[in-house]
């Protein structure tokens, strides 16, 4: 397996699944708008845009596939009710056939349906959730097509259409290997020093035997894995300074279709004492040339908020210069643990260090993580700045930012304002010492 960098790790939860659990600064899902500025809302359809389906054996039925869908819209200002969605399956003649949930009402062809959906949420989850399976005599590569359309109540104008041809789903019969692994709950309020088991089952949903299997892994900074099984390799989690660690296997166990088997032992987990926001990554693949016929469950993350806290600080200095000179000032920014941070969800910073300069002082030089962050309502001689941390912050680091002042005027005792806070703007609700969240920077101190 090629290595996986830390941002695609970060990055993976939406497609495994594990969205804004543990988000250490997410930004929330609505939409900010001005007094005066018009309302919009969208109505959007969640499908998959391609299924593969397994071949009928000869004298026998398929088996079932799920094919989950839903609907959303985007602004929370708005409550959106009666969801429907309309199913077309007629597209699936001679390939596939569809099974309505109970929230399905099809016609006497069974071929549309109308599926209730009731309230519509901003943020996709799936409601209606179909079932599909090739027809008896359909071959290896056979297409067909799934299309939907869908409506609301409420929006700016009292209903909600999505916009024709939106989405559909693309229907092959295929023939192969089809692993895939169960979703993790995500665990909240755990102690420090404890043991957790992953949930990692692997079953075969695909029609052929899967010949082996390889398994992929990575650990953030706040979890040891602590397993050690012969087929795998393991690395981490300073050796690359990315703070995770990595495992990758490989087992030759067969796995029929339909049959789902478990690790040699259970694979734990240690909750360390740097722990705070950690996440767990998995994959699961075929070996050799088998194709997954499916991979949308071949990947999983499992979101672990340990009850624990991080100490971030902030450090001023003082410099003194004549007006004209330029001088080295800014400030220092400290982790004292007991844990690290890191926004293991979206891959933001996990913090922005807001600099107002000290009067009559001039921005001449700035580190390379600084931006101007001067907005309208602040003093427009006062210069401020936004700096920010990579997306982690480990036990004991400590960071220096440097600024190159230019004194234009001497002010005695010019103090400027150092604050560290979440990302989004927010208090950071992991640090329960606040008193050295703030600190000042002083040109031409009196004393």
């Amino acid at each position: 397996m090629s290595p996986v960098s830390v941002g695609r790790v970060l990055r993976r939860g939406a497609c495994a699944g594990a969205v804004g659990a543990l988000v250490v600064a997410g930004l929330g899902s609505g939409v900010a708008f001005g007094d005066d500025a018009p309302q919009t809302d969208y109505l959007w359809i969640h499908a998959p845009s391609d299924q593969t389906v397994t071949v009928a054996p000869d004298g026998g039925a398929a088996q079932y596939r799920p094919l989950p869908l839903g609907i959303y819209h985007y602004n929370d200002g708005f409550t959106v009710t009666d969801g429907r969605v309309t199913v077309d399956a007629s597209g699936l003649a001679g390939v596939a056939e569809v099974a309505w949930p109970d929230n399905c009402t099809p016609n006497d062809a069974g071929t549309v349906a109308v599926c209730d959906t009731g309230d519509v949420p901003t943020r996709y989850s799936p409601q209606v959730r179909l079932r599909t399976r090739a027809v008896a005599g359909a071959a290896v590569g056979a297409q067909g097509t799934v299309t939907y359309s869908a409506e609301a109540t409420g929006g700016p104008d009292g209903t909600l259409v999505a916009q024709e041809g939106s989405a559909e789903t693309t229907v092959t019969v295929g023939s192969g290997v089809d692993l895939g692994i169960g979703t993790p709950q995500d665990t909240t309020g755990v102690a420090p020093g404890t043991s957790l088991t992953v949930p990692y089952a692997i079953t075969n949903t695909g029609n052929e035997t899967a010949h082996g299997f390889s398994l992929s892994m990575w650990a953030t900074y706040g979890l040891d894995v602590t397993t050690r099984y012969p087929q795998c390799t393991y690395t981490g989690p300073d050796v690359d300074g990315s703070g995770m660690t990595q495992v990758t296997c490989s087992f030759d166990t067969d796995i029929a279709p339909g049959a789902t088997v478990e690790l040699p032992e259970p694979l734990q987990l240690a909750v360390t004492e740097r722990a705070l926001y950690d996440r767990f990554d998995y994959d699961v693949e075929p070996l050799g040339d088998a194709t997954d016929l499916d991979s949308s469950d071949n990947s999983r993350s499992w979101h672990i908020d340990a009850d624990n806290t991080a100490d971030f600080a902030v450090y001023g200095t003082s410099a003194s210069g004549a007006a004209g000179d330029t001088v080295t000032s800014g400030f220092r920014f400290a982790n004292h643990g007991p844990a690290w941070a890191g926004d293991v969800s979206a891959g933001d910073p996990i913090t922005t260090i807001d600099f107002h300069l000290p009067e009559g002082t001039t921005a001449t030089s700035v580190p390379k993580t600084c931006h101007n962050a001067w907005t309208s309502g602040e003093d427009p001689t006062i210069g401020h700045y936004a700096c920010t941390l990579p997306t982690w912050a480990k036990p004991d680091l400590d960071v220096s930012f440097p600024f190159q002042l230019r004194i234009d005027r001497v002010v005695p005792d010019a103090t400027g304002h150092v604050t560290t806070r979440a990302y989004n703007g927010t208090p950071l609700a992991f640090d329960a010492n606040t008193e050295n969240n703030t600190a000042e920077v002083i040109v031409n101190p009196s004393a």
